[in-house]
Parts: C-alpha cells; structure tokens; sequence
C-alpha cells in the first residue's frame, strides 16, 4: 500500500509573509499571517522505498488526482487556525511550558525543588519570567529510570497540585503523570492539560477513566519505556513512523480532539532521529493539532556541542527552540524560562522587522 504525506515548507515571516498570503503567492501556517508557506515536501511511502519532492503550490493542479486531493486535505489542515481548547493559551503565540520536576533523580534538576517552599517559589518565577503553562511531574522519566508506586508520586506532587489554582488562576497547570488515578485526582484540583509520556499507554484504563472529564491531553511519542528506550531504538523511518502513531492514535482511541502533539525528543530516539524530527517537524501540521516540543537541557546538544557543552545546555536549548518556532511550533516545554522567553521576543521582533 502506497501512503502519501504533505509538509510545508519554504517559509517566510512578517510583512513578507503577510504580503505573500495577501498576493495568493502563499498560504499561512496554521492560521497565521506572520508565517506563511509556498511550497510542500510530498513524501511517498511505499512497502521498500521512500521518496519525496518539493513542489510549488501553484503546481498541485499538476499532481495525479489521488496525490492532489490528498495533498488539498493536508493543506486544509496545515493551515487552519488551531481552536485555542487549552485555558489561557493562545495557540496563534509562542507558549512556554516551564518545568517542575518534584523527584529525587530527574536527570538535570532533581532534588532541587522537593521542598513546598522552593517548589512554590520556583512556581512564581518561572512565571514572572515568562511561563505561560507549568508542568509538574512527580516521577523522572530520564533514560533508565524506574516507575514509582503511585502512591509515592502523588505525595510528590499533591500539595502544588493542590494549592496551584488557587494562586494562579490564569496560569495553564499541566501534570505530567503516566497513571490514571493521579489523572483524576489532579482534574479535581483543576489541573487543565494531561501530559502523559507513554502516550497513554502505560495505563490501559487511562483514556478510558478520562472520558467524562473532557480534560486536554499531550499526545506524546515514546518508543518502550523510561528503562529501556535508549537500548538500540529503531524505526523503519522515524518521522513518518511517528506520524502514523500519531494518525492512528488521534482516529481510533481519542475521544475529544483537545490533544497536543509531542514528537518526544530524546524518548526512544538517537541523536539522527531527533534532528530528523527537528528538522522535519513542520510535517505534523498536517493532522492539524498544536504541536509541543521539548528539546530542554537533553542529550542531543552535548552530542552535538562535545566539549563545549555547558551545565544547562542553555545554548543549545535556544537554538533548537528558536528553530522550532520558525517551523510553527506552538509549545516549548523548557527549564531555564527566562533565557528562553528572552530569545523567543528577540527573534520574533528581527522576523517582523
């Protein structure tokens, strides 16, 4: 069976971009008439071979009809503004996601901010400097971890859970949690966004129980487990492979549509697969969802910096996230906010200039 994806690429930001959109020269990504496009990568996936070609819109017409209706499918998708279902996020900007690890043993912060008083107070920063959403986690999902008791995690993440919204009402609160009764008791205290990095397969029953809450969830790629997505991953091709679960995920076993896309930089990927999916993420517009992406501090930049690779791989972190954001990436989930939301204002402001 022969399958056909659709990327857009060739972009341009703007007053460029928006005068191309307002000469038909171009299409705007997503909804948006600072980023615009004017020509897709069409990949063909067939059972032994992969190829693809870059094509100007103005020649789709040109395409056989199969390839073209699919093609015009895709770009309905592409750029369709995302209907803003996440409280107080506004998927036509930037968001940043800061990250607060409340676990013994993550692989860059762990230990540092157990206490409730450094929790908070990390809370308060992080969006002081810039967070639009804060993603509490309670069990480490670093390469080769294990799984905690669900009782432990909850008691890792109940009090900021807990006291959250009653501080800061418009501020997005995220759980990222594997296990379906810490799902539930966090929607109780008003949690807004599910962030599960099995992609809800760890816990068979989690979408299941989570259908009457209505609740937005991360539909994140992970290939294995926390302990043994690093050994030797393998895809027969990683972006169109993730791609299909992600197809397929999003048809057959979601009911609401507020989902977000997470690629899962670094989770059962080497470091060829995650600049393939950085590189070609503008591919996942096509199922018309936003997209997160969480490139903070990870293996990759010291595999590719080497010796000049720093502590916080803040450098790094940055440059991949000023890429991703001129791919239309909507969410970054991030440590250092500050640094972060810094870059994103400045690159923005020299794109629009």
């Amino acid at each position: 069976m022969i399958k056909y994806y659709t990327r857009a690429c060739n972009f341009k930001y703007g007053l460029i971009a928006k005068h191309s959109i307002q000469a038909k020269k171009a299409l705007p990504l997503c909804g948006n008439k600072y980023i615009s496009f004017d020509q897709v990568e069409i990949i063909t996936r067939g059972k032994k071979k992969i190829f693809s070609k870059v094509i100007n819109l103005k020649k789709i017409n040109t395409l056989s009809r199969v390839l073209r209706n699919k093609v015009r499918k895709d770009l309905k998708n592409i750029t369709s503004k995302r209907k803003n279902f996440l409280h107080f996020i506004d998927f036509d900007k930037p968001s940043i996601m800061g990250i607060l690890n409340l676990t013994p043993d993550s692989f860059s912060d762990g230990g540092k901010f157990n206490k409730n008083s450094k929790s908070l107070k990390h809370i308060a920063e992080m969006i002081l400097s810039g967070a639009d959403i804060i993603d509490v986690g309670g069990e480490s999902t670093r390469p080769g971890s294990k799984t905690v008791p669900q009782d432990i995690e909850w008691k890792r993440v109940k009090f900021v859970i807990s006291k959250f919204k009653k501080r800061y009402k418009k501020t997005c609160l995220s759980l990222d949690t594997r296990k379906s009764d810490l799902m539930i008791k966090s929607i109780k205290h008003g949690v807004d966004l599910i962030n599960d990095v099995s992609g809800f397969n760890y816990d068979p029953n989690s979408l299941q129980k989570l259908k009457k809450y209505n609740v937005a969830k991360v539909l994140h790629h992970m290939k294995g487990t926390p302990n043994s997505m690093q050994k030797n991953p393998n895809y027969k091709n990683v972006l169109l492979d993730i791609y299909d679960f992600f197809e397929t995920s999003i048809s057959k076993r979601f009911d609401n549509k507020k989902i977000v896309l997470d690629p899962g930089i670094g989770f059962g990927k080497n470091l060829k697969h995650n600049l393939t999916l950085i590189s070609k993420v503008s591919l996942f517009h096509s199922l018309g969802f936003p997209i997160l992406v969480g490139t903070s501090r990870k293996r990759f930049i010291n595999q590719i910096s080497g010796k000049y690779d720093s502590k916080d791989r803040t450098g790094g972190t940055i440059a991949s996230v000023l890429f991703l954001l001129s791919q239309g990436v909507q969410i970054f989930r991030v440590h250092n906010v500050k640094e972060v939301k810094q870059g994103i204002l400045v690159f923005k402001k020299i794109l629009s200039n």
